[in-house]
């Protein structure tokens, strides 16, 4: 007999962690099913753009970032953008979709990805597809799970890059102001500013005043040390006022991109402080290279849960990590109750300014510019 199939995408920003999903997933599954990975996301199920997966193709990739099925954060099935006529419009393409999965013989569906990218995966659950979501994204901001795999990594290379950064800053008694990712969710910062010796980290659920950050600063060299690290998530907003927008991306479910705070951080600085202040953006850095070794651990049990979820049949539920074991929630639950077709954020992990990781920071002196 015909063994049956299973379908893998992945969709919004790549996260080191998913080839290693991938790769366990493939591993978990390959005796009793065949596997195929839809090509950049859900642009692939459109299209039925595919490839085989097996033990063999997707052997080496364990450790490897990025993604060898590709991705795309612009194609959502359910509000899909088409030329007509010179003009773009957007329609309801799901079925285009699930008529391409019943036409290969697809009969399950797991969904890498974040908030945009499981709202989709929830939409197709509500139209009686086999779906599985599997969470994922470096802003370790998705609800329901303690923590999603790529964040690990990001955290490790924003904390190796402010330790270059420590040395160039102390040999010229500059500030340094270090923006990271994390939109609105400041768990980068907060665990990279402490794991790399931060003197001020400022995220987005504390507003901050630039005469406090001074404030630190100049303690700073009233004590004889010359030099400040800061670090700034990319959504952190002052006291008052609102977040920078870098750009406007319309055709994206996340239309609004943060970027630039550091820069305008760097030039308020530099009124009221007598050193040099640069930036940094890290970027997209954050995203780059080979997996750490705890997000191929965490990604590996991810894959093999959702294996074993599929088999038990558990359809319209996400994969998630409580205290410590993994578990599942329905993708319901996890992304709220939008109508089908609408962008949902999903309820938001966002750090508690009163949690014990914030405390135990102000305990050792770093900043919060509150």
């Amino acid at each position: 007999m015909a063994k049956k199939k299973i379908g893998i995408l992945t969709g919004g920003g790549d996260a080191p962690g998913l080839n290693a999903v991938i790769y366990s997933i493939v591993r978990s599954c390959h005796e009793k099913y065949d596997l195929i990975g839809y090509r950049f996301g859900y642009r692939g199920l459109y299209n039925n753009d595919f490839v085989p997966l097996t033990v063999e193709s997707t052997s080496g990739i364990l450790h490897k970032g990025g993604t060898i099925l590709y991705s795309s954060n612009k194609d959502n099935l359910f509000d899909y953008a088409e030329e007509e006529n010179g003009v773009v419009v957007k329609r309801d393409r799901s079925d285009v979709a699930v008529a391409n999965m019943k036409k290969e013989g697809v009969e399950y569906l797991i969904v890498l990805g974040g908030d945009g990218t499981l709202t989709s995966a929830r939409d197709f659950a509500r139209k009686g597809v086999n779906v599985i979501g599997v969470p994922k994204t470096i802003d370790n901001d998705l609800s329901s799970t303690d923590t999603t795999f790529g964040f690990d990594t990001a955290v490790n290379i924003v904390v190796e890059n402010l330790g270059r950064l420590h040395t160039t800053a102390e040999s010229h008694h500059r500030v340094m102001v270090v923006e990271v990712m994390g939109r609105s969710a400041g768990w980068i910062a907060l665990h990279a500013g402490i794991a790399g010796s931060a003197d001020v980290i400022l995220i987005p659920e504390i507003p901050y005043t630039v005469e406090n950050v001074v404030k630190k600063i100049k303690a700073r060299e009233a004590i004889g040390k010359k030099f400040t690290i800061v670090v700034v998530t990319e959504g952190a907003a002052e006291k008052g006022g609102e977040a920078v927008v870098g750009r406007v991306v319309a055709d994206s479910p996340d239309a609004i991109r943060f970027g630039g705070i550091a820069a305008k951080l760097a030039n308020d600085l530099e009124k009221h402080v007598d050193n040099e202040v640069r930036h940094v953006t890290l970027g997209h850095i954050q995203r780059g290279g080979d997996t750490s070794p705890a997000d191929r651990l965490l990604s590996i049990r991810y894959g093999v849960k959702a294996a074993d979820m599929l088999e038990k049949g558990q359809f319209g539920n996400m994969v998630c990590l409580r205290n410590g074991a993994m578990d599942s929630e329905s993708l319901e639950v996890v992304l709220g109750s939008s109508a089908t077709g609408s962008t949902s954020m999903g309820l938001s992990k966002r750090v508690d300014p009163s949690c014990e990781l914030v405390q135990t920071a102000k305990s050792i002196g770093i900043s919060f510019g509150d």
